[in-house]
């Protein structure tokens, strides 16, 4: 199954896809299906339930928040940074229903965290729930984030396997699909996936301006992340560390340090700096989730840095190429395995990423479609069994370290890929399987509870 680019890579508000961005979503949806049966008028009180993953770890997700601001019929690019929503609600115990209706809100009764609950079709589940003013339901709906920000309503949730296809010239449903295609046709994975989004978007939209605009948002990140410090938010007081490192390495270079392993220091500063915004709540791009989304932005900046462009024209077609590359591996992912971490461990998020990001920047410095398949599956092999244990529900430890590791593996199967012609006995359908079967096969604690391993062994030893 075929997705689009802009599925995948998509703007939200961090600290998590699954988390933050599904739940903002789903929120906004269901205050929109009210208006639309034209009851919003009517609804004097929503009450949200948040069923296991999201019960667990929402409070340090920022899915309270989330779903508050999908309630107010907000999209992520509406939100201005500037303004404090949340705190305001708080203080009147009041919240602009679809921005048209002032209703009674109160976090502590209106959000109920059901934490002994997991709904049987996912982990991330939520039920809406809006009263008239006899405290009769107008509206009940139940949805689940299912990763990468996608939300399906209870009916629809076949629908991730049985979805209705894009119409586009090229589909495919596994990495040996993609392949023969790609050879049938003379197409490289990059071009195919341009050629599909232009089908999907028409002539109107300029795919390449809309992946650049990613593009840029993603290195934005980064840059904002290297000049902050100060402490992140929640109860673990982790101390932002980019900046810090960025001037200690700034103080390295300028005094000709000849370390050869300085490209390192780079890739993990960079994967740091954008992982430390994405905690704060800023602004990202699902790359393919937020917990790991400084990933792809530490390559790529590797990529500039490091690669032998002539021009700026040829820098760009080189993240054009690597986005769209990477976007196709996802599709793979989503289409046979996962991306949540709530539902396969973080081997879905960090390990997916990596895989992306090496088969992206093998196809950005030129390297063969074998060549990103080996890379991509490289890459994956060392993330198989990657657990979800987030300490204390944060976006924070271990998770900011392994967008950093998480990077550099990709790098470095990237380069093992280039060394070779493509030829490999472990193919990427194969990882993907073994991945997904890893994941399923996961104690369910290990899977955005915080109730076992780093969460529980970093507090209580």
């Amino acid at each position: 199954m075929y997705y689009s680019l802009f599925e995948i890579f998509s703007i939200g508000i961090g600290p998590s896809s699954s988390h933050t961005v599904g739940p903002m979503r789903a929120a906004k949806r269901f205050v929109d299906n009210l208006a639309v049966q034209d009851k919003l008028k009517r609804a004097v009180r929503v009450q949200t339930r948040l069923y296991g993953s999201l019960a667990l770890t929402g409070i340090g997700h920022g899915t309270l928040n989330a779903v508050t601001y999908g309630l107010m019929g907000l999209n992520a690019e509406d939100i201005n940074p500037q303004i404090e929503y949340i705190a305001a609600i708080k203080a009147e115990q009041k919240l602009n229903l679809g921005g048209q209706k002032l209703i009674d809100y109160n976090f502590d009764n209106d959000i109920i965290l059901e934490k002994k609950i997991c709904l049987t079709e996912h982990s991330n589940g939520m039920t809406f729930t809006a009263f008239d003013n006899n405290d009769g339901v107008l509206l009940e709906e139940t949805y689940f984030s299912v990763g990468g920000g996608t939300v399906v309503r209870r009916d629809e949730i076949t629908q991730r396997i049985d979805r209705k296809p894009y119409d586009v010239p090229y589909s495919f449903d596994n990495c040996a699909e993609l392949m023969q295609i790609c050879k049938q046709n003379k197409l490289t994975i990059a071009e195919l996936v341009l050629q599909n989004e232009k089908k999907i978007w028409g002539k109107q939209f300029s795919v390449s301006k809309q992946i650049l605009k990613l593009a840029q948002i993603m290195q934005e990140n980064i840059d904002i992340g290297m000049q902050k410090d100060g402490y992140l938010p929640g109860g673990l007081k982790v101390k932002r560390h980019a900046k810090e490192m960025y001037e200690r390495l700034q103080r390295n270079f300028n005094s000709n340090n000849t370390d050869s392993l300085t490209a390192i220091d780079w890739i993990n500063i960079w994967a740091f700096a954008v992982a430390e915004e994405n905690a704060c709540g800023g602004r990202m791009v699902t790359a393919p989730t937020m917990g790991s989304a400084g990933l792809i932005p530490a390559v790529m900046r590797y990529m500039e840095r490091y690669g032998k462009f002539r021009n700026e024209t040829e820098k760009k077609n080189a993240s054009i190429t690597f986005l769209a590359t990477a976007s196709a591996i996802c599709s793979l992912y989503r289409s046979n395995a996962s991306i949540s971490g709530a539902e396969v461990g973080c081997q879905g998020e960090v390990g997916v990423a990596c895989s992306m990001a090496a088969g992206g920047l093998v196809a950005a410095f030129g390297g063969n479609n074998a060549q990103i398949e080996n890379a991509a599956e490289i890459a994956m092999e060392h993330n198989l069994g990657l657990t979800c244990d987030p300490i204390d529900g944060l976006v924070q430890v271990p998770c900011i370290e392994r967008n950093a590791m998480g990077a550099i593996k990709a790098v470095n199967a990237a380069r093992l890929a280039l060394q070779r012609t493509g030829t490999h006995i472990v193919s990427l359908d194969s990882i993907i399987k073994t991945m997904y079967e890893t994941g399923l096969s996961l104690n369910q604690d290990y899977k955005e509870t915080s109730l076992a391993g780093i969460a529980k062994n970093a507090i209580n030893c």
